[in-house]
């Protein structure tokens, strides 16, 4: 287990420079993942002229790496506890970079959608373990607060870095290189990690090597992706969107069925134990998911009705960026320990659904200055609700599962955001036909369907709220210490 020293040191001492390294390494690396994430849709018009993709063919480029990605990350962040997390780390971070230069030198839609499957295990593999080494890395409250402001703000500021760059590299140079700027980067954090992170032995494959359990829960997760992000193809009614989508609601109950009875669970159900970690996940499915349209639609808005270039839309995001990291990584953790993070989440969320709530009022002729920029502005809601719902989502784990809860966190991010693509898309879509067939133009047509996006993205961010606001009612270190009475075997806490 990593040895975590409970008082902080000096910041000028070898241990904090070390830990501040294995941060910056840590953040760089879930950087990297999260651009590559949005990087790439920027490009795909690019990709397929050039590699001949048929449209139903070009959105595996995406859904390859969504469904490899989600489907392993529960099982990446329990097996970084088993085997070490700093081990997971660097091997995921290794397949990801191996991965890159194959879909780099891909020239044919086939090579390319078996690099960006690659690409997904890898990413599944470093991040399910990244927030387990950070929380117990920095065990003092405030030191720790700063550091997951850090890691947030590469998760809420990723994707619209993502997308400036996306276009910058896809009009500059050519698509490929959205891929071979990873090596240099993965290169350079595994160089890095050797030396910074500190070594964990892990519990070892006895203490949780559910076999079968792992393949229930990987199967179902699998299944259950592949079912929802297919959804705006077949529609959710179709005979095989409900069959698939049984079938994988089947595994993952067997799963849980599994886990409360095997005698080594791959995911020990004590977890849920803590109200914090449980609220917090669900808040993370309904956020994400609204954030979909914020992340995703806006772009889709500035290119197909203001006519904006792939560059141009990404430096049109850009001020997004900006406030999120102003108030992640500037202002973040102290309103966390000064005013706690539920009401700092509560907060957040309620910017977001200000932000929202404007987009489901933009015109088919929009001003940026009047009617976007302050949008932009508003997404400094990210920067306050996300450091504080993964410290809320973290507070619950202690060492030994840690991975486990690093895991299951970003498990449920992608869970939202696979339903965010096919609820809101799916809306969007069937409301921008209907307008059509009334006779509006292209332009009233879609911004009548992402204006009902939009709408619907504020309607979960305000059922994200009602949660936060009455699941979250007890202090989180009552909860933790609640947790950790009914394990059998006591452990020290990491509860924020």
């Amino acid at each position: 287990m990593l040895a975590a020293s409970d008082s902080a040191p000096s910041p000028a001492s070898p241990a904090a420079r070390s830990r501040r390294l294995a941060l910056g390494v840590i953040a760089t690396g879930m950087l990297m993942i999260i651009l590559d994430g949005s990087i790439v849709t920027v490009a795909m018009p690019a990709i397929q002229n050039d590699l001949g993709f048929t449209p139903a063919g070009l959105s595996w480029v995406v859904n390859a790496y969504l469904i490899a990605f989600g489907s392993l990350l529960l099982l990446a962040g329990r097996l970084g506890d088993l085997i070490g997390r700093r081990r997971m780390f660097l091997a995921g971070t290794t397949v990801f970079t191996a991965a890159s230069l194959l879909a780099g030198v891909a020239t044919s839609p086939a090579v390319l959608i078996a690099a960006r499957f690659l690409q997904g295990i890898g990413s599944a593999m470093a991040s399910a373990v990244s927030l387990g080494i950070l929380v117990t890395l920095f065990t003092e409250p405030r030191e720790r607060a700063k550091a997951i402001a850090v890691f947030s703000f590469t998760g809420a500021a990723g994707a619209s870095i993502g997308q400036v760059l996306g276009g910058v590299l896809t009009d500059a140079l050519n698509w490929h290189w959205i891929f071979f700027i990873n090596l240099p980067i993965g290169i350079a954090v595994l160089a890095i990690a050797v030396r910074v992170l500190p070594g964990d032995v892990g519990l070892g494959l006895k203490a949780g090597a559910d076999v079968f359990g792992a393949v229930l829960v990987t199967a179902g997760l699998m299944l259950g992706i592949y079912t929802v992000v297919k959804v705006e193809e077949y529609g959710w009614t179709s005979g095989r969107t409900l069959g698939f989508g049984a079938l994988a609601a089947a595994l993952l109950a067997a799963f849980l069925v599994r886990q409360a009875t095997a005698k080594n669970p791959l995911m020990p159900l004590r977890i849920f134990r803590s109200r914090s970690v449980s609220a917090a996940n669900l808040v993370q499915i309904l956020m994400v998911a609204a954030l979909f349209s914020f992340q995703i639609l806006v772009a889709l808005y500035l290119q197909k009705v203001l006519g904006y270039g792939a560059a141009e839309t990404g430096l049109a995001m850009l001020p997004a960026a900006a406030v999120i990291g102003a108030v992640s990584l500037g202002v973040s953790a102290r309103l966390n320990a000064r005013f706690g993070e539920r009401n700092v989440l509560l907060a957040g969320i309620v910017l977001l659904v200000g932000a929202l709530a404007l987009l489901a009022r933009v015109p088919v002729r929009a001003s940026y200055a009047v009617d976007l920029l302050p949008v932009m502005l508003l997404a400094a809601g990210f920067g306050l609700a996300l450091p504080a719902l993964t410290t809320l989502g973290m507070s619950g784990a202690n060492e030994e599962d840690a991975g486990l809860a690093s895991g299951l966190f970003n498990t449920t991010q992608q869970i939202g955001m696979a339903l965010g693509v096919a609820v809101l898309s799916t809306l969007a879509a069937s409301r921008t036909e209907s307008l059509a067939s009334d006779g509006l133009t292209a332009a009233e047509a879609l911004t009548g369907g992402y204006r009902l996006a939009f709408a619907a993205g504020a309607g979960l961010l305000v059922i994200a709220f009602a949660v936060a606001f009455t699941m979250l009612r007890r202090p989180d270190r009552q909860a933790a210490q609640e947790q950790a009475a009914d394990r059998p075997v006591p452990s020290r806490a990491a509860a924020v």
